[in-house]
């Protein structure tokens, strides 16, 4: 199969796959930040004991838990990357683990209680996680030395349907959430993940497959001095992007508990805090051409932008996105409740790093991926997630036990900071990155 894609002359023409990669993505997208969307809020306002009452989380543990999930939702890939790289193939492992997803939604959906929280949780974790590396590089899978030149391109389409289901899903399952309650919140987005499975299964005939290496065939490639210095050049990205996520991933979380604080009412509507989180895709749609076909270009004429420049450039903006929540902070500890439009402004700053940071860090691990470990180096970027969220973990575990006193806009500021001695050291370890492109078809036998 992987012969599919040698081609001797350039062509514009699209992989017949893609199409079907990033329809299952629009809906698996929907049906995760849906799910994704309404967790805190959840946890804080309608979790129950066994009995039916009431027994909700604190929001410094709801903060917790949720950046807890992160972590091993982010973590599980190096599962997904293993069964799809050496045992099932990467279409197998993501039509399988995409049933053991529907489960989790279906298990959120049936048990309010803490113990359907973590059933249902586990088992999205193990489905989400597990299809998150296999997923993107099936994309890359598609494209050889005739079509390489569209990459770019079609990574910020696919991030592009990543932000379309993620639009349409914070808007509507807060609302049904407000209105029918926990089991038709949760349920919806579980019916989506089931159409986001039957999208995938229809285009399998039109994907190209790669087929596994089988288990010793595996672990001789991971072990391969050149393959073995490809993945140690990857770390180097890691905790930089991690402190990206950190960050980035408190939309979810610190920021809705900060618009339930401020005046919500815009165009005549009186929104919900967590809807707010719309904002992020929506400008993630806007700013993602307007980056990929205008400001990239521009810059281009004047300075050579990098992968890893860019990626730099992103994680200076970040720091700006939470300095502007932090002064909101400020002013709802003196008393104030100011517009909503001042976090839409910072959404405004973050969506534009995580244009910069996060389809770059995407097609850049792709790309530097030896041929045979595609999803596993995948997982690198899937890791700088678990790791963010980890850190987000580990602060409000610490400030729930009060441990460390980070309370109102130092909470931000911390953050602030943070990011900004990340970035700063960037600009220092980027200096020294060796890497190599890979795709499919330059190794092939």
């Amino acid at each position: 199969m992987a012969k599919y894609l040698i081609a001797p002359l350039k062509t514009d023409k699209m992989p017949p796959g893609i199409p079907y990669i990033i329809g299952n993505e629009a809906a698996e997208r929907f049906s995760f930040y849906g799910m994704n969307s309404i967790l805190v809020v959840f946890m804080t306002t309608r979790l129950c004991d066994a009995q039916g009452n009431l027994a909700v989380m604190s929001d410094a543990q709801a903060k917790a838990r949720f950046h807890e999930f992160g972590f091993y939702l982010y973590v599980l890939p190096f599962l997904g990357a293993f069964l799809a790289d050496a045992v099932l193939g990467k279409y197998r492992t993501v039509l399988y683990l995409s049933f053991v997803y529907c489960l989790g939604h279906l298990a959120l959906a049936l048990d309010h209680t803490r113990l359907g929280l973590v059933i249902g949780l586990g088992l999205i974790a193990l489905g989400a996680g597990g299809i998150k590396p296999c997923v993107s590089a099936i994309v890359g899978d598609q494209f050889g030395a005739s079509n390489q030149h569209l990459l770019p391109r079609v990574f910020s389409w696919f991030y592009f349907s990543i932000n379309f289901g993620s639009a349409i899903s914070t808007l509507l399952i807060r609302e049904l959430l407000e209105r029918y309650g926990p089991a038709t919140a949760f349920g919806v987005p579980g019916i989506f993940m089931f159409v986001a499975t039957v999208i995938f299964w229809a285009g399998q005939r039109r994907f190209v497959h790669i087929p596994p290496a089988g288990v010793a065939g595996y672990a001789k490639e991971v072990f391969q001095p050149e393959n073995l210095k490809a993945l140690g050049n990857l770390l180097i990205v890691v905790p930089f992007a991690a402190m990206f996520w950190a960050l980035w991933y408190q939309n979810f979380s610190a920021w809705v508990q900060q618009a339930t604080k401020m005046d919500l009412r815009l165009f005549g509507h009186d929104w919900l805090p967590a809807q707010i989180q719309t904002a992020n895709p929506i400008f993630i749609l806007i700013l993602l051409p307007l980056f990929s076909y205008a400001i990239y270009p521009a810059i281009e004429r004047v300075y050579r932008l990098t992968p890893l420049r860019k990626i730099g450039i992103g994680l200076f903006v970040t720091a700006l996105a939470f300095a502007i929540v932090g002064w909101i902070q400020l002013r709802i500890d003196a008393g104030g409740k100011p517009t909503i439009l001042w976090q839409i402004l910072a959404f405004v700053v973050l969506t534009a790093g995580e244009a910069m940071v996060s389809p770059t860090h995407l097609e850049f691990a792709y790309t530097q991926a030896p041929r045979r470990l595609k999803s596993l180096v995948m997982c690198t970027y899937l890791l700088a997630i678990a790791l963010g969220n980890k850190f987000t973990e580990v602060v409000n575990d610490l400030i729930d036990r009060g441990t460390l006193k980070l309370e109102g806009a130092r909470y931000f500021f911390f953050f602030v900071i943070v990011m900004l001695l990340t970035a700063v050291l960037f600009l220092f370890f980027a200096r020294f990155y060796k890497g190599r492109t890979y795709i499919q078809d330059e190794a092939a036998d």
